[in-house]
């Protein structure tokens, strides 16, 4: 029963034809409430250790929980999203288990009556297909506070010299999403895991539930892999992977455990059912716990907090004015962007939607706003190693840029020099174009001196021109193109040179 990673790993082509993988995922979601979720404690990102906490936050014997009702709400809202049907009733219970940064020593959450079951949500691939998921459950309960291991190599308890919790987190609501098996899938369940939790964090986005940011740990996936030898056979044992925090190690951190159980099985080895850690550096999972079964912990109801009936006519009300989720938004964009269905799959492969969207609003076409994100601005990106997003530039400025080629004060060329200012801090796109005398040269005089210039010094070209060939154009426009450093208008200069030299 090994849980090492001394395996061969098998390779994932030929882990995937022999057995048929089996994946679960649970999604955690910190709620972007003001306070907690049972006391009155502030909360923020990176405050000081254990500034942001109440005597319930700690647990302190005596202290009272209160149910945050704005957290409740966008549980709601977030069940409502994802076709789920909300509980009449359901309560809290206490998930007792021992660790340093649950200082009450148990969990509130919620366990045989959670506040939504039974959804459903699309998620749809790269190549445009739709696979759906089915949730079996949303609820409510409180993230633990913040461990951190000091000394050793790995970051991790084991070898550290010693440990701080923390708990400013302690208590800050969550949500947590958890699917059925997810069945079906194939040699594509790495893809349709990463493209799972990217649907749901676009959701929480857009129902402005949660700021959603994966680095920051408001959104964390458990991810659950199993083998089986067919989709006819009995459920395997799985294994879950904890708190994987980005779309790639989700999917790297599935294929990486398909291997990895089928080199066991195939060794005639039993997988362990545990819980494993992801390493993003190596690309690799270990082994953390043996995974608890819920009689483990010991569920019963909280005697502190009431049952939470939610009235039929405030949830109905939450459900008219959740706003327009993201799938069909995109729909409704690449209509009215006229992109074609594999132009849009880019954009949105891309992280490029909202960037494009208030590009379009701040004046550019939907084709000049594909054209710079996409094209200049993306290869920048992969080269520096950053999200479109992180680049210094802003759709209103891209939005500028492109008026200022729209008015013919430069050309497109002469854009990508203004863009390279832009990216490098040296302003605005206007100050750009000021300060680097970038701008299209529009007045005649200049442009026929260097017209004069071009076929003074190429007089068979003239010739040529005069005989009724019109290719040399393109060597005289060349040229007064260089003289101007590629400040010319391309097309003032053709005319101005046929006039002179047929006129």
């Amino acid at each position: 029963m090994s849980t090492t990673t001394d395996v061969d790993l098998v390779d994932y082509d030929d882990a995937v034809a022999r057995f048929d993988p089996v994946i679960g995922i649970e999604v955690h979601v910190e709620l972007g409430t003001r306070t907690k979720m049972f006391d009155g404690a502030e909360q923020s990102f990176g405050d000081e250790p254990n500034t942001q906490i109440t005597p319930v936050s700690l647990g302190l014997p005596g202290a009272l929980p209160a149910v945050n009702g704005t957290a409740v709400e966008y549980a709601i809202r977030i069940g409502l999203a994802l076709n789920c049907s909300i509980a009449q009733s359901c309560r809290f219970a206490r998930k007792n288990y021992f660790y340093p940064d649950v200082p009450k020593n148990f969990q509130t959450s919620q366990y045989d009556e959670p506040i939504a079951y039974e959804g459903w949500v699309d998620v749809e691939l790269e190549d445009g297909t739709t696979f759906r998921v089915e949730v079996e459950r949303a609820h409510m309960e409180e993230d633990a506070g913040k461990n951190t291991h000091v000394g050793g190599a790995t970051g991790r308890i084991h070898g550290a010299e010693y440990s701080l919790v923390d708990y400013n987190r302690a208590g800050v609501p969550l949500v947590e999403i958890v699917t059925k098996p997810i069945t079906g899938a194939g040699e594509r369940a790495p893809e349709v895991a990463r493209a799972y939790v990217q649907t749901l964090r676009d959701i929480f986005r857009a129902l402005g539930v949660s700021e959603a940011r994966m680095e920051r740990g408001n959104v964390r996936a458990d991810v659950n892999v199993s083998l089986r030898p067919t989709p006819a056979s009995p459920l395997g044992t799985r294994t879950e992977t904890k708190n994987v925090n980005s779309f790639r190690s989700v999917e790297r951190s599935v294929r990486y455990e398909i291997s990895r159980q089928a080199a066991i099985l195939d060794a005639g080895g039993a997988i362990v059912q545990e819980t494993r850690h992801w390493h993003e550096d190596t690309g690799i999972t270990t082994a953390g716990r043996v995974k608890s079964d819920a009689e483990d912990y010991r569920y019963f109801p909280e005697p502190d907090l009431v049952p939470i009936v939610p009235d039929r006519a405030w949830i109905e009300e939450i459900r008219a004015t959740l706003p327009e989720l993201p799938a069909a938004r995109r729909r409704r964009l690449q209509g009215e962007w006229g992109y074609a269905d594999a132009e849009m799959r880019d954009v949105v492969n891309a992280g490029a939607i909202e960037l494009i969207e208030a590009t379009v609003e701040a004046g550019a076409s939907p084709a000049a706003a594909r054209k710079w994100w996409m094209g200049e601005l993306a290869r920048t990106a992969k080269q520096q190693e950053v999200e479109l997003a992180d680049l210094p530039i802003t759709p209103a400025q891209i939005g500028a840029l492109q008026q200022l080629v729209d008015a013919g004060r430069i050309n497109d060329k002469l854009a990508r020099q203004v863009l390279e200012g832009v990216l490098a801090g040296e302003g605005d796109p206007e100050q750009v174009v000021v300060a680097r005398g970038l701008e299209v040269v529009s007045d005649d005089g200049p442009l026929l001196e260097a017209i004069d210039a071009a076929l003074a010094s190429q007089p068979d070209v003239a010739e040529k021109i005069r005989g009724g060939n019109l290719g040399p154009v393109g060597a005289i426009i060349g040229a007064v193109m260089k003289a101007t450093r590629g400040q010319a208008d391309a097309g003032r200069v053709r005319e101005l040179v046929l006039e002179r030299v047929q006129g």
